[in-house]
This record gives structure tokens, C-alpha cells and sequence, in this order.
């Protein structure tokens, strides 16, 4: 697997990395059993970077993680680049959340984190959302005393504006940004991907294959109870509709260069930036090794320029979340 760095630190990862969440929910059931494998077989790969938070099953997702550490043993441990986020707070079994960015419980959350992953430094710390309410610079400073501490290695923030981060890079340097960031989201490219590269810092890109749609691999009408792409508006009606004439056009672009549409996506994306870290999300070793063959896959200037044009944002239809999942997420500013 080829590398890239994270942060101003210039930490090595792997050009790909996996994100964990629909090991634990939002995308249907899932078995513990079929995870580890999948995790197991993402090391092999040479994949390092691994993306979890608290937040992910209540507290699943880390616990889950902790069983890979302690299965693989401290020196396998020391390469990989755990990442965790705090700062959506949410109860079991309901449906609300809301965001808390105190420095009190920046902490306490921390530490939780540490306990579930069971290492006593957590590779790459995120901010998850943020609280309007608390200045950035309050929130950073209580990272930086993560920090200070040993308990963090290098802090992250999320969704947000590129005028955030550079109120954050002045407290604390900031390893990473993580966004959603894909052929039909392509919200950072006009403010937040020219900061990061002023500033150093990688972007790390969630959804970026646009939670399966672009694979042409998912059946919209077939989605399991508990997926909460039944309710996304870009999957829904005549929005899915002509989305769905775009990921034709992929295909089509794809398996006239033996690609898939996922391997197009993601060099697609690793041409945009070089420190720019895709982490596409599976339970599946079939898809994680689809994925991670992405990063041999380079595509030209004029392949990546015809991407671009087949996926004006002018052309995607629909939000990328509904109205309830804006929360804690900055636009421009």
C-alpha cells in the first residue's frame, strides 16, 4: 500500500484507510465475527489508518477496534494510526442528539475513548461536529491539553469551514480535516481543500464513494431496516433518478479503463490533493480489497478533468443529508 502523510507532523499512513462505522450501525445488521476478519485482512493489505468515534453504536465501534489491538499485540499495534472523534452526544435507543464541545467534556470523553480502545494514546483525536456556542480557539486548547498530556498524538477537526480551521491552526497545529468528500460532494474544493493545502493540513475524506451509490452495486428500493440512507434526499424519488444517469455514465467511463466504479472514485480523489486520505467504509473483504487496489490506480490529467465535468455539482440532485443531520456541520465561510 502506497503512503501518505498526516499533518504538519508528516506522520505516515496508508494512501487509504477504512473507515468502521457501518461495522457498528446506520447501514443495517451487522456481525462483530465478519468484522474482525475484514479488519485483520485491512492490515494485511498494508491499510493503517482505521477511523472510529464514540458516538459509532454508542460506544461499539471503539470496543471493537480494542479487540484488534489486543489480538494483533503491541508491535503490530505501533504502526497503526488510530482515530477517534468526540463531541456528538447521544442516548440509546433515541433518536435525538446534540453537541457538547466543553473542554469538561472533551476530557471526560477522552478518556472513555482510551478504555474502549485500550491504548493509552489515541493516534489522531477529531473534534466530530462543532458547537457554535464555544469558540474554536476554547475547543483547540482543550485538545492541545490532550496533547500535553500523552493521551493524544495529533488532533483533527470535522465539518468545518475553512475559516475554522485557520482560527484552530493558529492555537494548535491540526493534523487533519475530515469532510465528506466525493464525486457528487464537492463542497471542499472551492474554500476548505486551498486551506488545508496552505496550511499543511490532510484532508480526510468520508463518503467517498457517496455511501455506495456511485459503486452501481446498491439496490435503493432494497435497503435493510435501521439503514439511514432511506431517509437521505439524494436516494430518494426523482433525485436517485438522476443520480443514478451519473453513476451510469462511471460505469461507463470505468470498464472502458478495467476499473470499477469504486476504483475510479477514489483515484479520483487521491489526484485532488497529496495529502489527501480517502477512507471508504465496508464490513466486506471482497469490497475492502476492491478499495484498497484503488490506490495503484492512477488516472490521468484528462481523466480526472472529465470527471470533473460529468460531476458538476450542478448536476447531483438532492442535500447530502436531511434536514436533521446538518447539525454541527459548518458551510463556508
Amino acid at each position: 500500500m502506497h503512503q501518505r502523510v498526516l499533518g504538519p507532523q508528516q506522520r505516515a499512513v496508508s494512501a487509504m484507510g477504512l473507515g468502521c462505522m457501518g461495522m457498528s450501525e446506520f447501514y443495517g445488521p451487522s456481525d462483530d465475527a465478519e468484522s474482525l476478519l475484514t479488519l485483520h485482512r485491512a492490515l494485511a493489505l498494508g491499510i493503517t489508518l482505521f477511523d472510529s468515534a464514540d458516538t459509532y453504536g454508542h460506544g461499539h465501534n471503539e470496543q471493537l477496534l480494542g479487540q484488534l489491538v489486543r489480538q494483533i499485540g503491541p508491535a503490530r499495534r505501533q504502526p497503526l494510526c488510530l482515530a477517534s472523534k468526540f463531541g456528538i452526544v447521544r442516548q440509546p435507543g433515541q433518536a435525538g442528539r446534540r453537541i457538547d464541545n466543553s473542554p469538561a467534556y472533551i476530557r471526560q470523553a477522552c478518556e472513555a475513548s482510551l478504555q474502549r480502545l485500550g491504548v493509552e494514546q489515541i493516534d489522531l483525536y477529531y473534534c466530530h461536529r462543532r458547537d457554535p456556542e464555544v469558540p474554536i480557539e476554547e475547543v483547540v486548547e482543550a485538545m492541545a491539553g490532550l496533547v500535553r498530556a500523552g493521551k493524544v498524538a495529533q488532533i483533527g477537526l470535522s465539518e468545518v469551514s475553512a475559516s475554522t480551521l485557520r482560527r484552530a491552526a493558529a492555537i494548535h497545529p491540526i493534523a487533519a480535516v475530515q469532510t465528506e468528500y466525493s464525486l457528487w460532494s464537492r463542497d471542499p474544493e472551492a474554500e476548505l481543500l486551498p486551506a488545508c493545502a496552505e496550511l499543511g493540513v490532510s484532508l480526510v475524506a468520508y463518503s467517498p464513494l457517496g455511501r455506495a451509490f456511485l459503486t452501481d452495486t446498491l439496490a435503493t428500493g432494497q435497503l435493510s431496516d435501521g439503514d439511514f440512507r432511506q431517509h437521505s434526499p439524494r436516494f430518494q424519488g426523482e433525485a436517485a433518478q438522476a443520480n443514478q444517469q451519473l453513476v451510469a455514465q462511471l460505469s461507463a467511463f470505468a470498464q472502458a479503463r478495467g476499473q470499477s466504479n469504486a476504483q475510479v472514485a477514489l483515484a479520483w480523489l487521491l489526484a485532488k490533493h497529496p495529502q489527501l486520505i480517502p477512507i471508504p467504509g465496508t464490513r466486506r473483504i471482497a469490497y475492502l480489497e476492491q478499495n484498497a487496489a484503488a490506490a495503484d490506480c492512477a488516472l490521468s490529467a484528462a481523466d480526472v478533468a472529465e470527471l470533473d465535468k460529468l460531476f458538476d455539482p450542478a448536476r447531483v440532485q438532492g442535500e447530502r443529508y436531511p434536514a436533521s443531520g446538518w447539525l454541527g456541520i459548518e458551510q463556508a465561510m
